[in-house]
């Protein structure tokens, strides 16, 4: 028996993912068993505990605590259960496994699982919360994020494109099909 052998076994690594002196793993709410797109996921563990702003290009899994704000813009955020996040969190996609006291931004999803808990207000496209699933909050369906440049404006004074009036076709008979 070697003096390094541990009573855990080694994780098996999938192709494009390396092992950098730690487990790396996928997002457990995703039912593929990839990211998605072939890259790495980070991996903060439950007694890791975070304060300040967190930025990345890769997706994140979160099982321990955060405060402040985490931003993955291109990438799949997922809050295990064992995270505690108190932060801003924007990402493309958002899974909530875990308890987030903060505001949700997502360019294309927010999901919150049956033991997840959200206290603060979501912007997404689109929302699933199973059930079991806390949400206190107010939800707002973005489509697209061209509705901010509308909305500043609309604030400067500006009609945006879709107010203005538009050349409507000359009056008069129509002509049949």
């Amino acid at each position: 028996m070697s003096v390094w052998r541990t009573s855990r076994p080694r994780p098996e690594l999938t192709p494009g993912h390396e092992s950098v002196g730690r487990d790396r793993r996928e997002p457990e709410a995703d039912p593929k068993g990839d990211s998605g797109r072939g890259e790495a996921v980070a991996d903060i563990g439950k007694s890791i505990t975070i304060k300040g702003d967190l930025s990345g290009d890769e997706d994140l899994v979160l099982d321990g605590r955060i405060e402040g704000r985490v931003e993955l813009s291109d990438h799949h955020l997922t809050i295990g259960p064992n995270g505690h996040i108190q932060a801003e969190l924007v990402a493309r996609e958002v899974t909530i496994n875990g308890r987030v006291v903060g505001n949700v931004t997502a360019t294309e999803r927010v999901e919150i699982g049956a033991s997840g808990r959200l206290d603060g207000d979501v912007a997404a496209p689109r929302l699933l919360v199973q059930e079991g699933a806390q949400l206190n909050g107010s939800v707002t369906m973005k489509t697209s994020p061209t509705v901010a440049p509308a909305k500043r404006a609309a604030e400067k004074g500006a009609a945006p494109a879709s107010d203005r009036p538009s050349k409507s076709p000359p009056e008069g008979p129509r002509p049949s099909l």
